[in-house]
Order: C-alpha cells, then sequence, then structure tokens
C-alpha cells in the first residue's frame, strides 16, 4: 500500500536543512499530518538525514524503542516512549539504524533507539574463531552483530545447537542488536 502525499498546501510537518532553516516541500520533506479521531497523527515517510545538533537543542527529544526485527517493519503505527502516535509509511526495504532521526515538528524530534534483546554472545579466543563463527552464522542466514569483543546472534534454538556443535562458550545476555548487512531465513 504505497502513501500517497497530500497536496503541498495541508503538508506542516518539515524538517530543517544544514542551515537550520525550515525544508521546503521537496526530498527534505520528512512527513505530512493525518488525522485520527481528535488529534493529528504524523506521518512519517522518510528519515531525516540532514539535521544538525544545534538545530535540535530547544526541541524536545522523543524516542521510538525498537528491536532489530521492528527496525525493518516500515509500515504501521507506533506509539513514542512519550505516547505520541505516528504512522510509518517508509519505502520498501528501509531498515531503521539506533540514532536516526525521524521527525522533527515545531517543538519536539523523534530518534531512533534500538531496545535490548535476547541474544548469544561470544567472545571470540581468536581472529581465526571469529571468522569461522561469522561463516557459520551467515551460513545458516542469521544476522550477526558486533559488540566491541564480543560477537551477538539471535538467542535462537538453531544458533544455540550451532554455538554448542563449534563449542564455543557463549552466554545469554540482554543487548541492543544491530546486524551486519542484512540476512534472511527460510524457514518462515
Amino acid at each position: 500500500m504505497a502513501a500517497e502525499a497530500p497536496p503541498s498546501g495541508s503538508r506542516s510537518s518539515r524538517g530543517l536543512d544544514r542551515s537550520g532553516s525550515p525544508a521546503g516541500a521537496d526530498a527534505r520533506e520528512i512527513a505530512d499530518r493525518g488525522t485520527a479521531g481528535d488529534r493529528e497523527v504524523v506521518v512519517v515517510t522518510h528519515p531525516l538525514v540532514h539535521v544538525r545538533e544545534e538545530d535540535l537543542s530547544r526541541h524536545e527529544r522523543d524516542t521510538l524503542v525498537l528491536t532489530a526485527e521492528e527496525r525493518q517493519w516500515g509500515r504501521r503505527r507506533v506509539t513514542t516512549t512519550r505516547g505520541r502516535s505516528l504512522a510509518l509509511a517508509l519505502p520498501t526495504g528501509t531498515t531503521l539504524t539506533p540514532g536516526e532521526i525521524l521527525h522533527v515538528g515545531p517543538d519536539w524530534y523523534l530518534i531512533v533507539e534500538g531496545a535490548p534483546e535476547p541474544v548469544l554472545a561470544v567472545t571470540p579466543a581468536s581472529g581465526e574463531e571469529a571468522l569461522r563463527i561469522a561463516f557459520e552464522v551467515g551460513n545458516r542466514h542469521f544476522t550477526l552483530a558486533l559488540d566491541g569483543e564480543r560477537l551477538l546472534v539471535p538467542d535462537d534454538r538453531a544458533m544455540d545447537q550451532l554455538l554448542t556443535r563449534l563449542g564455543v562458550s557463549f552466554e545469554r545476555a540482554q543487548a541492543v542488536f544491530v546486524p551486519i548487512g542484512r540476512g534472511h531465513r527460510h524457514d518462515g
């Protein structure tokens, strides 16, 4: 379902360009407003990429806390940590990244944060072991993340079995999972 932009006269939420001035109704525009009952709902159609921190200094910070999987769902309704309702209508294939700014309103802005989620954490004994683990995880079409010296994989039965079979020590943990690249699964 493609999101259609309303006529330019009804656009009311604009990003800021590099100079801090309101952007015009062009590619920098990131959101339109729709209505849901008595309140307006921001519709985010593109992440905002050109915003300086000093441009946001007088804006209230709001967050959208999402797991790695949820950051791939580009079309849905969401509620921010401060209770604001938004609709995401992002281009197909968009994956949100923690730290990405989604919306700048007149007095608030919205930034993506990663939600801690269950992972299996491995601290490889050597570079060779790290490469072996990365290969085996990727060969099963799972994603892998780096967290300092640790490799993170989803806390999944298949990954538990793989790491056990490889004789690799791992621990269960909660961490923000930011995968390297994009994986895909064959089971569903």
